[in-house]
């Protein structure tokens, strides 16, 4: 059996509260299971916020950048070091996206770095529309300094959050809680899995009001189908919210599980140039993936040996988020750091994680690990 990098691990709560759908006959993009899962992601979060079920991460970021107002050839300023969908909504818009660089001490953005660019800009008369950090592998960017920036230079904050489920910035506040808005993500290999799907978390009451508008089409209202501007087909089904609402009973324990996984890790692979995500100080990470850095001169291995070698026993495993701003696509596009994101690219390494893998299949791919470094 192939020992995967994070499948989908089901509950077995989840066919009650979809058979409840089915029963009802609500099998439509709206119903009952919707509007109960938005509730039940808010109260997780603390309360307060309004939530928005939605296909996918990707368009809860794209409604959210649209209702911070980025047009065509507004700047977006965005972690360089992440997935694609969390750059791909700015040219939707046709906004120009400005990468930035990660802080080693956390693997999230680089506020020093951010705070210096936003006073050269504003000086210069050209500040972004929106920021948009990256929440990277489970583990929440500081809320705290940048809702201060995001306030001092009066900029729209959008937290990518999409990798963060279930883990906490403080010991008061979740991830998925900051700025304007958050954006949540229930993709097939996230810690929980509504089989695809996201969500637009924001404090602003009339953001969410907007956003269920442009989601389902944009219609207004009228007997007929009337349109006083263009929508999307973005509202998460109910069936997928159903089983979301399976998945919500067990995201804690998801997180301890991951957690439980990554400290086996860090504790059979500690070695000389062997690094692992560092957690910063005062947060909890999900560890949704237990990601670690191979120093060549050090181990006498690479990142990719270790990959292809994990690969041909049927083990998957998958290099770090190659930066944006080294993507093909967006050659020459504006960039600020030292490469931290660069380094950690080229000897970074996501290994297997899901919340659903043995011990033995763990002590399976530590052993296979081990062996290849000491050949």
């Amino acid at each position: 059996m192939r020992i995967w990098l994070s499948r989908p691990h089901m509950s077995g709560n989840e066919e009650a509260k979809v058979a409840e759908a089915f029963a009802s006959n609500f099998v439509a993009p709206i119903g009952p299971q919707l509007n109960e899962f938005e509730a039940v992601v808010s109260d997780y979060l603390g309360g307060g916020l309004h939530c928005v079920a939605l296909s996918s991460g990707s368009a809860a970021l794209h409604l959210a950048l649209r209702l911070a107002g980025v047009g065509h050839g507004d700047e977006v300023w965005v972690s360089s070091m992440t997935f694609a969908g969390g750059v791909f909504p700015v040219n939707y818009l046709g906004g120009k996206p400005r990468f930035f660089d990660l802080d080693p001490q956390s693997w999230t953005i680089d506020t020093q770095i951010l705070a210096e660019q936003l006073g050269i800009a504003a000086t210069e008369g050209r500040l972004p529309k929106a920021i948009v950090p990256t929440d990277l592998y489970g583990q929440s960017v500081d809320l705290d300094q940048l809702e201060a920036l995001a306030a001092k230079y009066d900029v729209r904050l959008v937290v990518d959050s999409a990798e963060s489920v279930g883990a906490s910035f403080s010991s008061t506040r979740k991830a998925g809680t900051g700025g304007d808005a958050a954006i949540l993500s229930f993709n097939g290999n996230k810690i929980i899995t509504t089989s695809g799907g996201g969500m637009l978390v924001t404090k602003h009451a009339e953001w969410a009001e907007e956003a269920r508008f442009l989601a389902t089409q944009a219609r207004d209202s009228a007997p007929h189908y009337e349109h006083s501007t263009f929508g999307y087909n973005y509202r998460l089904s109910n069936i997928c919210a159903a089983i979301g609402l399976g998945q919500m009973q067990v995201l804690d324990a998801r997180a301890k599980r991951r957690r439980a996984i990554f400290a086996k890790y860090e504790r059979a692979l500690a070695a000389p140039g062997i690094d692992f995500m560092p957690e910063a100080d005062g947060q909890f990470s999900t560890r949704w993936l237990t990601t670690l850095t191979i120093d060549p001169e050090q181990v006498g291995a690479n990142r990719e040996g270790v990959r292809l070698m994990l690969l041909e026993h049927e083990i998957e495993s998958r290099p770090l988020w190659k930066p944006m701003h080294m993507q093909p696509l967006y050659s020459g596009t504006e960039y600020h750091g030292c490469g931290v994101d660069e380094r950690l690219f080229k000897n970074g390494l996501c290994l297997p994680s899901g919340s659903d893998m043995s011990d033995a299949e763990q002590d399976e791919v530590i052993e296979r690990i081990l062996s290849f470094l000491a050949r």
